[in-house]
């Protein structure tokens, strides 16, 4: 009997894309070798994505960098995606940054723990007393607009397109990641200053319920999710980002047990959306 082929993945990264300060090529270079042993693997840059999709089994966006950089290859993309059927990991219908960061303001709004935001001039006065804060676009990705102002307000006009937010003074910043609904590891910033210098982290059972919350909170089965927290002075955990589109995984920055048990949940993971 011949041999059943091998599920064939289009793994979709921007192997050239300028991280400050990282190497994002490097953490696809190392996965894609490992995912490799499971699967037939193709990389292509996300503006090829929509023209070779319809070729694989099913395609892996990773560190692809901002859609925003290209914004009409991503659109064009997911509309291919949907016309074909195709298996895309993560799923196009998460609710975190995937679908921009409107979710911090309904977050907020519902009572969740996240950092206090709004995004209308009209809900200025909901947000706490602080000695800054912080206007960001909706749409925005790796602190891109980002700006601090002494008072909360809203330029004319801009309703609906800007978040505005009160700045926390926190100790630290701290990221679970997880496959699935699995948590996997934590890392955290010891020194708010240097934000990407990242130990690993002892999360305790109260961490890993305030993440899981945003990770059952969002609608994906199958994927890599990182949930972005930070400690406040007063030791309380607050959302920052659920990034559930093409997290960084900073894989550099765990062992080596670590990392193959994130590659094999994560192989286990396509296997089951592939099936």
């Amino acid at each position: 009997m011949p041999a059943r082929p091998r599920p064939s993945v289009l793994y979709v990264t921007d192997l050239a894309y300028p991280a400050r300060g990282r190497r994002y090529c490097d953490e696809d270079i190392q996965l894609t070798a490992r995912l490799r042993e499971d699967f037939d693997i193709a990389l292509c840059h996300p503006r090829d994505a929509a023209a070779l999709l319809d070729g694989f089994d099913a395609v892996v966006i990773r560190n692809s960098g901002p859609v925003l950089h290209h914004q009409d290859a991503y659109e064009a993309f997911r509309a291919r995606a949907r016309e074909l059927g195709t298996r895309v990991y993560n799923p196009l219908h998460g609710r975190g940054d995937m679908a921009g960061k409107q979710y911090l303001v309904d977050l907020s709004r519902a009572g969740h723990p996240v950092i206090p935001t709004v995004d209308r001039a009209a809900d200025l006065g909901s947000l706490p007393e602080a000695p800054g804060y912080v206007i960001k676009p909706k749409l925005g990705a790796d602190s891109e607009g980002l700006r601090f102002v002494p008072e909360a307000v809203l330029p004319e006009g801009e309703d609906g397109t800007l978040l505005v937010q009160p700045r926390i003074d926190f100790r630290y910043e701290v990221s679970f990641y997880f496959v699935d609904h699995d948590f996997q590891y934590a890392l955290y910033a010891p020194d708010p200053e240097r934000r990407w210098v990242l130990e690993p982290y002892a999360a305790d059972a109260a961490d890993l319920a305030f993440a899981r919350g945003f990770v059952e909170w969002n609608s994906l089965d199958h994927g890599i999710q990182r949930v972005d927290a930070c400690r406040t002075a007063g030791g309380e955990l607050l959302l920052v980002e659920l990034e559930d589109l093409n997290p960084y995984l900073s894989l550099d920055r765990v062992d080596a047990s670590v990392r193959e048990a994130f590659a094999a949940r994560m192989t286990a993971s396509l296997r089951d959306l592939l099936a």
